[in-house]
Parts: structure tokens; sequence; C-alpha cells
């Protein structure tokens, strides 16, 4: 048995089993912990012979690292997910509507919802982009959004990710990996499968082809290369999909359109699902000495000659600061309450936010507002005294450049470990699919696990690793 913690237990209530696990604990407790120890050596065996890999930027041996996985799942019951992705594609669909306004008409501006300084202002703000229209009009194609929760129905979106969202090859193996483990269990307990994920990915951008497409869309994946942290992604989906993985030049511009280098000399690509930041896309248009991207693709896209997923500029819809105003986007363009709440927010930009987070920063996670992976957040509750004081330099020095928000009581998940089941704090980033047919969730998602007891960082950077999301049938 697990034994009992303040937070939010998703496996027992009072002892007990929860319903969505009540049938996997009667098969756990018929289990051996020697054999338990032993599978959770061979997912590790597995992990390691296939390359599952990632890279952490700034360590200096730049050695190549496995996220550690547990075999315990995260289950979901068919009722607690319905809520979840009518959820996500409320806030998906209000997204890109407000990407759309935004590189437009800029209604939400006008109307005063957003102070026009927070887009102005904003490094992730294209005025490339302003008065251009994706083809089929999705910005936003490949949304990652991370979810935590605090209470039986208490569920919270903690960021959004529409730039490039990275995870979904970890969900997708460490199925594959439980299901070699442990078929008797997908038996006995019938579980949403996930494996529909690399084919719905290629029919939904492929239904976000130009019109200028002919024929059945010619679909790549641009990766930076193999330095990249999340390059087994790249070449995964690559794979998983059967398109081609390309690099910068490998590409270039031929009749007025994209095309990638082949044996057979130039082919077209249709959509590229580019996994390379904004600035380092188009060497003309932005960062002039950028290797990675492709000379003039920009002039391409906005002829209408070629797809882009996600579509630059995407990377403001991601801004902690714009985060805060969720709630107000969706309302806005839904004309509906967000399903999903927002994690309280200060932004510090705002000098009474600023006062309330300097007195208490001990009691508070601070972010940069485009930080991402765990890195430059302070944790006050887990911080010294010193990190706090050079914290408070940092805010003072520059307020916009950070949000606030109240250290949330995270749910617990169990992990296995020598001595048994033991709790440890969770989220989930569920993934969503956009074109003009739809939104299409897979059923789960990528659950991470902060491994270090009474840890809230979950990410693998800060040591984290993962679980298998069980998403039960009806």
């Amino acid at each position: 048995m697990v034994k009992e913690n303040l937070h939010f237990s998703e496996m027992h209530r009072s002892g007990a089993p929860r319903g969505p696990y009540e049938h996997y604990e009667k098969w756990f407790e018929g289990q051996n912990n020697e054999r338990l120890a032993k599978k959770s050596q061979e997912a590790e065996a597995f992990f390691r012979r296939t390359g599952i890999t990632f890279n952490v930027y700034g360590q200096s041996d730049a050695e190549e690292r496995l996220i550690p996985f547990d075999l315990v799942p995260r289950i979901l019951s068919s009722r607690e997910w319905t809520k979840l992705s009518k959820g996500i594609e409320q806030r998906v669909y209000a997204i890109n509507s407000f990407l759309h306004d935004l590189y437009n008409r800029q209604e939400i501006l006008r109307a005063g919802i957003i102070p026009v300084e927070l887009i102005a202002q904003n490094d992730a703000f294209l005025p490339q982009m302003m008065s251009f229209s994706p083809p089929g009009g999705v910005y936003t194609h490949i949304v990652g959004t991370d979810i935590v929760r605090t209470g039986e129905e208490d569920f919270f979106v903690l960021e959004d990710n529409a730039r490039t969202p990275s995870g979904v090859s970890y969900m997708l193996e460490n199925r594959e990996t439980m299901l070699q483990m442990f078929p008797e269990l997908f038996s006995a307990i019938k579980v949403q499968p996930v494996s529909d994920y690399p084919k719905n990915l290629r029919r939904s951008l492929e239904a976000c082809a130009p019109q200028s497409c002919t024929g059945r869309p010619c679909v790549a994946i641009l990766t930076p290369g193999i330095h990249n942290s999340a390059y087994f992604e790249h070449s995964f989906l690559a794979d998983q999909m059967g398109v081609e993985l390309v690099e910068g030049h490998d590409l270039q511009v031929v009749d007025g359109h994209i095309a990638m280098r082949t044996t057979r000399g130039y082919k077209t690509i249709d959509v590229l699902y580019r996994r390379v930041d904004d600035d380092y896309l188009d060497p003309l248009t932005f960062n002039p000495s950028s290797m990675l991207g492709v000379p003039g693709i920009m002039d391409v896209y906005r002829a209408g000659n070629i797809t882009i997923a996600n579509a630059p500029g995407t990377g403001v819809a991601d801004d902690k600061a714009v985060y805060s105003y969720l709630p107000d986007i969706v309302r806005f363009y839904t004309g509906e309450p967000a399903i999903l709440k927002n994690v309280e927010t200060y932004r510090c930009s705002e000098p009474k936010n600023l006062k309330y987070v300097l007195d208490n920063l001990a009691e508070l996670v601070v972010k940069e507002v485009h930080g991402s992976g765990g890195y430059g957040m302070l944790v006050g509750p887990a911080a010294s005294k010193k990190e706090l004081a050079d914290f408070a330099d940092k805010l003072r020095a520059r307020p916009s450049n950070y949000i606030a928000q109240p250290t949330l009581a995270l749910s617990t998940v169990p992990i296995f470990t020598e001595s048994g089941l033991a709790p440890r704090h969770v989220d989930l980033r569920p993934f969503a699919l956009v074109s003009p047919k739809g939104v299409n969730i897979t059923p789960g998602g990528l659950t991470r696990v902060a491994l270090q007891e009474g840890s809230l960082v979950v990410n693998s950077s800060q040591g984290g690793g993962t679980k298998d999301t069980w998403v039960l049938e009806d």
C-alpha cells in the first residue's frame, strides 16, 4: 500500500483504491516485488537499446541521458478524460482564434481585453506574420497543454505549449514498453489506445496542405540536427509517420516552392513540421547567422506555397504573461467560461503585484515569461535564503520578465520503489492535433513525475521521470 499524504492521491481515498485504480491494485497486490524490480530494469534496458535519450543544455559533459521510466501507470476514468478533453479542445480553439485575430484585425486589443504593450513588447510576436492567414487558418497544428490536479474535480492548466511541444514520443514508447512487459494487464483492464497518434498526426498535417498542393501532400519534419535535445523524437516521429527527416541544408527554394534534395533530384514539400525555433527558421527574415533554417522560406510561406507547422509567431500564446489572460481570451472567442481553470498568476510588471511577490517570495513559484523546461524558475518553499535574495534582485531589475504563482498542492501518483509504492507529484501533457477538419486529442498524454520525494519539479531536465497514462474505456 502507498503511504497516506496530505496531497490528493489519485490512487487512494481513505486507504481504499479510487475507482479508476480498483482493478490495477488487485493485480498489483498479487505481484512479487522482485519480479517488478526486474521488469523495471528491463524497461531501462529497452529504453537504452532503443536510444530514447535527451540532452541537457548547458551541461559540460553533454552526455545523453535516459528519462527515468516508472512502471506504475497513471490512470484516469473515461469521465475524467471527457472533462479534460472538452476543456483542452475549447482552449486550443480559443488560442488559434486569438493568434488569427492578433495577426489580422486585433479586435481583442481594440476591446481592451489585453494591453497593447503586452503584445508590442513581446519578442515572440512576429510583425512578419501580420495580415496573413496560414493555410486552413490553422496556427497551432500541434499543442501540448500542461495540466495539474489538486483535488477530485480540480484540474488546472499550468501552461500552454503552442510552439513546438515535445514529449509525444515518450508517451508512445511508454505505452509500448508497458504492453511488452505486462500484456496480461491490458487483457484485464480496457485502456484506450494511443498508437494511432503518428497516423493521426500525418492525416492532420496533410489536411492543412496549401491550396497549391495537387495530389497527396508531401510532409517532412525539419530538425536542427543530432545535437538537439529532442532529436530522438524528431527521428522517431518521421519514422512512425513514414515521412522524411530533413535539415536546413537539405532544402532550398525551387520554382517558388520549398523542395528537398533526393537521389532523383528535388521534390516539393507541401507541409513542413518544423522543430526549429522561429529565430532560426529563415536567415533572410530572422537571424541572419542561422545555419538551421531555409533562406527564403518565409517568402514561399506568405505566397501560400507551403504550410509551416506550427506557424511562426505562435510563441506569443506560450508567453506566461499572456497565459494569465487565457480565461478572458477563451470567453472573448467562445462566449463561454473556460472549462479548465488557470492557476492564479501575478504579473510582476504591475507594481502592486511586484510588491506582493517580493513580500511573499518564499511561498511562491516564480517563472520567466518566455521560460520553459523548468529553467530560470524559483520554487520559493524549496529555496535557500541566498537564492531568495538573488532572485529578488532579478525581479527588481527586470520585473516584466517574470510572473509568480502560488505553490499548488499537486496531486500524487505512486511510483515503484525498493520498499514498495511511494507518492510523487505529477503533471499531465495531453497532445491535441488541429486541422480544418477539427481537433483530435490523444486519450491520455505524457505524465511527468517528480521522482524526488516532496519535489514539485517534474521536468526531465530537472530530474523528473515519466509514466504511462491510461484512460479507461467507458
